[in-house]
């Protein structure tokens, strides 16, 4: 299998990044085993996390002098969107990307970066989710080696018709991001279409949806553009996502394959892959806006309290959720809110 990486000169402003990895790292000694690591990914390989995906790999092989290399699968080459979490604990993958929102229910806590209104941008918000989620997901991912975690730039709505309130949800077929905003939408009395997002243009297109939740370049990168031409210009949720390695390959590592591997699953990574997968997204908007057929609106102070309000009863169900798992709904939503703060992308 060759690999799919985008040919993208990596930025000058992440260089130091790659050189404080390969500082912290043990030198590989010269009789590592080699390992040529699977990084499966179900978007298509001109998405923007590649690019994050190369850098990474690329740093990793400069620091084990060669002995671990990354090769990217994606597109679903290796399963399905929703079989990731599984692909990496059982080793189809060695590293795999992961959505929280598609595990139906295994991952509560890790939902929290789902719940709508919360952040406001990628950078920080995925700066704000990882280090909140690392006193979390231990729990929750015991069978797998948590990297790193993060979210796109902030998603919106985008329609056939123009929507304005939420009761306008009432008896609509919409694509939900995932399983926290599908509860929104079948609250406000619409119907939930479960299909990932390289099925979604299809489910638009033959009347099976009629709207759909999703990051704006995304939205023209699968071509969801030919069927949808409203699309609300509020940060209306994220998407929270994490990249997890295969315990058992990461334990056949020496301790200097390790050592680079973990300077590599840190915060600072973190950011940095939210950031630029979040700057391709946020370009999305003016894209669109420039289209003939196409209306961008914004809404009035009403009517985005009007939304937020709404969403009440999801935060309800997500602090059900945690409480039932054996955590405090409250401190833990307090913390994420306070490391947003922290990282400027609390929704305000």
């Amino acid at each position: 299998m060759l690999t799919h990486f985008i040919q993208e000169a990596i930025p000058m402003r992440r260089f130091a990044l790659s050189l404080a990895a390969i500082a912290v790292a043990l030198p590989a000694a010269a009789q590592d085993k080699t390992f040529d690591l699977k990084f499966s990914s179900w978007v298509p390989p001109s998405h923007a996390m590649h690019i994050s995906v190369k850098e990474w790999g690329d740093s990793i092989a400069k620091a084990t002098n060669g002995t671990v290399k990354v090769t990217l699968y994606p597109s679903q080459q290796l399963g399905k969107a929703d079989d990731h979490y599984n692909m990496a604990r059982d080793g189809i993958a060695d590293v795999t990307y992961i959505s929280l929102g598609y595990q139906a229910g295994r991952l509560p806590m890790g939902e929290a970066g789902n719940l709508p209104f919360l952040m406001t941008n990628a950078d920080g918000g995925s700066r704000a989710l990882d280090e909140w989620y690392r006193r979390y997901y231990t729990k929750e991912m015991p069978d797998v080696k948590m990297c790193l975690a993060f979210v796109h730039d902030p998603g919106a709505l985008h329609a056939k018709k123009r929507i304005v309130l939420p009761e306008e949800f009432k008896g609509m077929k919409i694509r939900s991001a995932h399983g926290t905003l599908a509860a929104y939408v079948t609250g406000l009395g619409g119907t939930n279409v479960r299909v990932s997002a390289p099925e979604a243009r299809q489910a638009l297109e033959s009347g099976a949806a009629d709207a759909i939740t999703f990051p704006w370049k995304s939205i023209v990168l699968f071509g969801i553009d030919k069927v949808v031409s409203y699309h609300m210009d509020l940060p209306f949720y994220v998407s929270s996502f994490t990249w997890l390695i295969n315990n058992d390959k990461y334990n056949q590592m020496s301790a200097a394959q390790k050592k680079v591997i973990d300077a590599h699953c840190t915060n600072q990574w973190a950011g940095s892959v939210g950031k630029t997968w979040g700057d391709y997204e946020a370009a999305g908007k003016a894209e669109i806006r420039g289209m003939a057929g196409h209306t961008v609106y914004t809404l009035t102070p009403a009517q985005i309290a009007a939304w937020r309000k709404a969403a009440e009863p999801v935060y309800k169900q997500w602090a059900d959720a945690a409480r039932k798992a054996g955590y405090n709904p409250d401190t833990a939503l307090g913390e994420l809110r306070a490391a947003l703060r922290k990282y400027n992308a609390e929704f305000k």
